[in-house]
């Protein structure tokens, strides 16, 4: 058996790298719900988070295989929820007749014995909801529920033991705190202790815990092989490392925030003062003015943003899933053709209605193997001033390419690679590049042909 994955696509890793130019859009924003920004060559630059742009990339993949569209269709995905308790009840009901609340209790009591914690159960909008996020293959809950109602008579009684035994713990601890005020952050950490001593006290049958902990395994989940994912909480739950790294996103230029005043309009207020004869004058001033006024940042500039695909490591995540190595291998395949489509197509959704922003296609893509990963964020130290470079959607990609064909001159461990353009002034750039013999890169015209 072969220890060294086969990589029929390339080299180890294949390097992305994009221009893309936005106006007037806020794609992530802070906790204050201002632009996020770095200050990168000593000026402030917009940032786009890589946690954003993944997420983007993540959801518009699971989407499309889900829709049986693109080289993914057919494969399992994943979800990333705290719901899983409420998914596995909803099932337990729907598909196996169970009482709704008799579901959901079991559902959560089955998590909590594998060190799963929940919110403040005095509180119904987060009482059975993990307090992390769980990324697991979509069909965790439904696979979680089959087990719990094939072994019901088991599990049920299993659950009235350490119900009960929570109780009793949470009792003791009040008790030993009677006559104390606790902070909120004490009465979590008491409930916390209370479903870990009832874990010890009546632990989970271990067939049970093996069927919960195979469920929510990332098994042959594509996404999690691809992004990774890491789950503290159960100890004999595997994490993985993800294939896929990715750089948070910022302006090859000096940016400016905009804080952009709008009035919204009260539809039935400017519908009566519509309707006003001139004797009314006196009524309709109480319809004056805007039904609600405010500020919204806004953020334009010419972005530049990386992620390097390990194809050595996705391969390893799916033969440790469980793949063969030649299913793995078509897996791999397919999950590489649909990542850099992601990475093309995907746009954060923040504003998407008021912006429009998911419509923006980049202006440049450039991609290539290399046997280590390559990111080129030190092309842009130097800001572009449009002011001498011109504007800075093809000032970038000039610079951009150039720096490629510097680095690729001096190293024997990359290639030149493809590069792709959504923009006639940037094919243009291209054109000019090539006839001044400064452009090793192939030019294509699709997604599919940027990794040929």
């Amino acid at each position: 058996m072969s220890t060294q994955p086969s990589l029929t696509a390339g080299r180890q890793f294949l390097s992305l790298h994009l221009l893309e130019t936005v106006a007037a859009v806020l794609p992530v924003r802070d906790e204050n719900g201002a632009p996020k920004a770095i200050v990168y060559g000593g000026v402030e630059r917009h940032m786009i988070t890589s946690q954003a742009r993944r997420r983007a990339e993540r959801v518009h993949a699971r989407n499309r295989a889900n829709a049986g569209v693109g080289p993914l269709k057919g494969h399992t995905m994943g979800i990333r929820t705290r719901e899983w308790a409420l998914t596995t009840a909803r099932v337990l009901e729907n598909d196996h007749g169970w009482d709704y609340e008799t579901a959901l209790r079991t559902a959560r009591a089955v998590l909590e014995a594998l060190n799963l914690k929940f919110g403040d159960p005095t509180k119904k909008t987060v009482a059975n909801l993990t307090k992390v996020l769980v990324f697991a293959p979509a069909d965790a809950g439904t696979r979680i529920a089959g087990h719990i109602a094939a072994e019901a008579e088991s599990v049920t009684r299993w659950t009235e033991e350490f119900v009960a035994a929570q109780q009793a713990e949470a009792e003791k601890q009040k008790k030993g705190k009677k006559g104390k005020k606790p902070a909120e952050d004490e009465e979590e950490s008491a409930d916390d202790a209370s479903e870990s001593a009832a874990a010890k006290k009546v632990p989970l049958p271990k067939a049970t815990r093996t069927a919960v902990l195979t469920a929510l395994a990332p098994r042959d989940a594509i996404d999690i092989a691809l992004y990774g994912r890491f789950l503290a909480e159960i100890a004999d739950s595997p994490n993985v490392d993800g294939a896929v790294q990715s750089s948070h996103a910022f302006t090859v230029h000096e940016a400016e925030q905009v804080d952009d005043f709008f009035a919204a309009a009260d539809d039935a207020k400017l519908d009566r003062k519509a309707n006003l004869n001139a004797m009314d004058f006196l009524d309709g001033a109480d319809d004056a003015g805007a039904g609600m006024t405010g500020y919204q940042s806004l953020i334009s500039g010419t972005f530049y943003r990386h992620a390097v695909l390990d194809r050595a490591r996705l391969r390893r995540n799916l033969r440790s899933a469980g793949m063969t190595e030649a299913d793995a291998e078509t897996a791999a395949v397919a999950a590489e053709e649909e990542f850099v489509t992601a990475f093309v197509d995907a746009f954060p959704e923040a504003k998407r209605n008021s912006t429009a922003s998911t419509g923006t296609l980049p202006g440049l893509v450039l991609a290539f193997d290399g046997d280590r990963p390559f990111n080129y964020a030190g092309a842009f130290q130097r800001p572009i001033d449009e002011l001498t470079d011109g504007p800075a959607g093809t000032a970038s990609v000039r610079r951009l390419l150039e720096h490629h064909r510097f680095v690729t001159q001096r190293r024997t461990d990359i290639q030149p690679g493809n590069v792709l353009a959504y923009d006639l002034d940037v094919h243009a750039v291209l054109q000019d590049l090539k006839a001044e013999k400064k452009l090793d890169a192939q030019e294509v015209e699709t997604i599919k042909e940027l990794t040929s």
